[in-house]
């Protein structure tokens, strides 16, 4: 059985009792060529319709990988790392990122009270069982005392319906945060966060040292670490920096690479 589905015949198939007859009233050459020539033709046409199938699937694959950058953000620090991150993936042929963010919990007058600014607009809610449609996942967030803010984590405890039927296992996802400071959880934060992954079967992708020697700078403060981007927001009045801004670009275009070899394996 080919990969395309089309079944190869064997060239050692034996002949039938009623070939045998054909067979002893005719030259050994006739009988080879009746017997051979269909099975040549045969296989020619199952091989290249094989290979016509195989190539429309890639091209199907390629075409329709969709990363979802799911996020909560209360200052604009993570949304500014994840439009950045939607560039990298879009950069890589075949792939997109769809921007989401996770719904808010806390009540207006606490957000007014909070200074918190207006979320953006163009960019839709997303609701748990909507990840089911991803190939691959990027879950922004800022730390709250070394965890993910409770924004992400209601959202989180709201997919228990993918996890009862198990609908992300498999589905590679990874992390990138914002803190006030340089102790705040640029790692803690996510790496607390695999637990959500582990109990959905999901695979984490860190970015590990692949942004090369921009993990190394040491020249300015910087976020981010191996789990993946991050920010440093301070008191809310710092803006990420073109190193931090890179970093988040490079991760999108790092994961969706991970998502196409994966899915074209």
């Amino acid at each position: 059985m080919g990969k395309g589905g089309g079944c190869v015949p064997s060239k050692k198939r034996q002949p039938s009792s009623a070939e045998g007859s054909a067979a002893a009233a005719a030259t050994a050459t006739a009988t080879t060529a009746t017997n051979n020539a269909p099975i040549e033709a045969d296989e020619e046409t199952h091989e290249t319709a094989s290979v016509a199938v195989n190539s429309t699937n890639a091209q199907s694959v390629t075409a329709t990988l969709k990363i979802f950058i799911v996020y909560y953000s209360m200052y604009g620090h993570v949304e500014k790392l994840a439009k950045r991150m939607k560039k990298g993936v879009d950069g890589v042929e075949g792939v997109e990122a769809v921007l989401y963010r996770v719904p808010e919990t806390l009540p207006a007058d606490v957000l007014d009270h909070m200074k918190v600014p207006s979320k953006n607009p163009e960019v839709p809610e997303i609701k748990a069982a909507e990840l089911a449609e991803a190939d691959g996942v990027l879950f922004g967030f800022p730390t709250r005392f070394g965890c993910m803010a409770a924004q992400m984590k209601a959202f989180f405890d709201s997919s228990g319906e993918l996890w009862k039927e198990q609908t992300l296992a498999g589905k590679p996802a990874g992390f990138f945060v914002s803190t006030g400071t340089q102790g705040g959880g640029q790692e803690a934060t996510a790496w607390t966060a695999i637990t959500q992954l582990a109990h959905h079967g999901m695979l984490f992708v860190p970015i590990g040292y692949t942004f090369g020697a921009g993990m190394f700078k040491m020249d300015s403060i910087r976020g981010g670490s191996p789990y993946g981007a991050g920010v440093y927001a301070g008191d809310g009045t710092r803006e990420p920096t073109e190193t931090e801004l890179g970093l988040a670009e490079h991760q999108g275009k790092y994961m969706a690479g991970v998502v196409k070899r994966l899915c074209q394996a």
